[in-house]
């Protein structure tokens, strides 16, 4: 078998392995990548290009190695959907930069962003006050969310006829059945607020994927069953 062929064949077991892969792993590497999923990726794609074209290096060892290196976000994707904190820590949080149109410069610090890059990614939004802004937040995963002020939000009918509403934060005091101790400190709400709230509904804790709190009070549900319909307090 000549060289060529050789590594033909190499390089088409390669790319079969690494499609299956990446169909194991789930569309989340198609779309947003965490900074550990991107490193993952360098390294996989590094060690894939290496065993295909040198015909020196061991192909088992090599995919076993590719394995190895792709199932360390299989593992830490598990863990992360039955554990908050360690999603937090692996993934990390939300971080606002701008909240009622003032800059929260001691965050911008934190998360190494210059002022510069702010002001790049609001342009890249049509957004050019930062003073129109009601919330800025870098998400998990480098994304810019920005929401503006009402006052600033394209015109609809039902503002037209109230007086437009200041807009304000909305908490997720349950995520993944168990309750946020931190958004409920920033809401001032407490355990057995909550804990009224659930019972008034007949519903348990571990029954709720997702509780929104608003600053009036309201409550939005999204739960595990899909067939419960309860929604709003």
């Amino acid at each position: 078998m000549s060289e060529t062929v050789y590594t033909i064949i190499r390089a088409l077991l390669i790319i079969i392995s690494l499609f299956f892969i990446t169909k194991l792993l789930g569309k989340k590497q198609l779309s947003k990548l965490s900074f550990f999923e991107y490193i993952v990726g360098i390294t996989v794609g590094d060690i894939a290009g290496s065993i295909s074209m040198d015909s020196a290096l061991n192909m088992k060892e090599g995919i076993i190695s590719i394995i190895i290196w792709t199932s360390i976000p299989l593992i830490i994707s598990f863990f992360s959907l039955r554990s908050k904190r360690f999603r937090d820590f692996v993934e990390g949080t939300p971080t606002i930069f701008i909240k009622n149109g003032n800059l929260i410069e001691e965050h911008l610090r934190k998360e190494k962003y210059s002022l510069d890059e702010l002001l790049e990614q609001l342009r890249t939004k049509s957004i050019f006050r930062v003073e129109d802004i009601e919330f800025a937040t870098l998400e998990a995963n480098g994304e810019l969310s920005v929401l503006l002020k009402k006052s600033k939000q394209p015109l609809l009918v039902e503002d037209m006829i109230d007086t437009p509403p200041v807009e304000k934060e909305v908490y997720s005091i349950i995520m993944d059945g168990k309750l946020n101790d931190k958004a409920m400190d920033k809401c001032k709400l407490s355990k057995k607020w909550v804990e009224s709230a659930l019972n008034k509904r007949g519903l348990l804790l571990e029954e709720v994927f997702l509780a929104q709190v608003d600053h009036n009070g309201t409550l939005t549900f999204d739960f595990y069953d899909d067939t419960k319909s309860e929604s709003k307090s």
